[in-house]
């Protein structure tokens, strides 16, 4: 306080370009890591524009806010891990600093924008380590319970049409050069990454733009330098917008069906031909597994098309099987060494979204979804200190 070097002059330029008149030296309380600092600074009044501001404010990042930069950052790490509440109580018991929950909740979730914005303006790959033989880009969607008002006129599979949930969006890039005991690959450690959001995938292909999930898929491989690995693979549950959104912008990729939602169509198909809890069915659900795993693919769809005719869950799966034949060559995959399951993509969903966004009472708006979104993929991805050093660099 002793410092008054804030002090520029009578006047400072105001951001609307005119000058502003110093006002006088004002007191603010901040809550630091030290606890309640009171800090006195220069203040300046802009006429014209009719609004006031305090350089030193803005020189030590506290223009607007009432917490230091120290206990922002908290806030936005205990806010994107733990709820709200949990994170007002770890914030005064670990670090005897108290801010309440619902600055928690918008200092987590103002961060949080803040870092989306970033992910979207900052896609430099890194250049540090050299790419591997194969990387691996996997999308999947989740649904994650919100407000009423978020959901006004959305269809949904609730009895009376409507929805509960929005569904989350997220793609994982990761390597997988690792073996396991039986010999197959597995995730790399410290190699997963990952983006999410509550967004559009649709896509026309006379659009000129990408959809806004594409276009977060296209940084995410920019970043991770996925388009220079000697060999891509783009692994999805058999969605069409899956595969609309490979072809289009990963064409060189090799493109495969995760196993386990291959084999849960049969087994879901299995339930539905001869009835839940069946022999019979499970039966027939195991050899289908087998035909998959095996490459028999003919066998497969003769045995579903057998059905056909006389059930509409086996027309369907007639048409995901042959629509998706190419993407599920499980044996020749193997053969090439390559991951067939998207085990990194489901653990990405429970990891980055389920944990936080779908614990027990939570309704989220899509502002806030995001936000806190944004800030777990930056934390699980690594890049919350980097986005931190342009922060304080700004």
């Amino acid at each position: 306080n002793a410092d008054r070097s804030d002090h520029v002059g009578p006047t400072a330029q105001c951001s609307c370009g005119k000058a502003a008149r110093y006002a006088g030296r004002r007191a603010k309380t901040f809550e630091s890591v030290l606890g309640p600092l009171t800090l006195e600074r220069a203040y300046y009044h802009c006429k014209p524009c009719e609004t006031g501001f305090y350089p030193r404010d803005r020189a030590l990042g506290l223009a607007g806010v009432s917490l230091s930069p120290a206990v922002t950052r908290m806030s936005g790490l205990v806010g994107a891990m733990v709820s709200f509440e949990e994170g007002h109580e770890l914030l005064r018991e670990l670090a005897g600093v108290d801010v309440d929950t619902k600055q928690v909740e918008r200092t987590a979730e103002a961060l949080g924008v803040e870092i989306a914005d970033d992910e979207r303006r900052f896609i430099e790959p890194l250049e540090v380590d050299p790419v591997a033989p194969t990387l691996y880009l996997g999308v999947d969607g989740t649904g994650v319970p919100m407000r009423e008002s978020e959901l006004q006129g959305r269809a949904g599979k609730q009895a009376d049409g409507t929805s509960k949930t929005r569904e989350v969006k997220l793609c994982v890039v990761w390597s997988a050069e690792s073996l396991d005991k039986d010999g197959r690959p597995t995730r790399d450690p410290g190699s997963v990454s990952y983006t999410a959001a509550i967004e559009s995938a649709a896509q026309h292909d006379m659009d000129d733009v990408p959809s806004d999930f594409a276009a977060r898929m296209l940084r995410e491989a920019a970043r991770r330098r996925f388009g220079q690995a000697p060999r891509q693979v783009v692994i999805g549950d058999g969605a069409k917008w899956v595969w609309n959104g490979a072809d289009l912008h990963f064409p060189e990729a090799i493109q495969i069906v995760d196993l386990f939602h291959a084999k849960q169509h049969l087994s879901e198909l299995a339930t539905a031909i001869y009835g839940p809890g069946s022999d019979l069915g499970k039966q027939w659900g195991t050899l289908r597994h087998d035909d998959l795993d095996e490459g028999r693919f003919d066998e497969l769809l003769e045995a579903i098309r057998t059905h056909a005719a006389a059930n509409e869950e086996a027309r369907k799966n007639l048409d995901y099987f042959t629509r998706n034949r190419h993407r599920m060559r499980y044996p020749s995959f193997r053969a090439m060494g390559l991951c067939v399951g998207s085990g990194v993509v489901e653990a990405g969903c429970k990891t980055v979204v389920g944990t936080r966004l779908k614990r027990p009472g939570m309704h989220w708006t899509v502002r806030g979804a995001d936000a806190i979104l944004a800030l777990r993929s930056a934390k699980l991805s690594g890049r919350f200190q980097d986005f931190w050093e342009r922060r304080a660099a700004a």
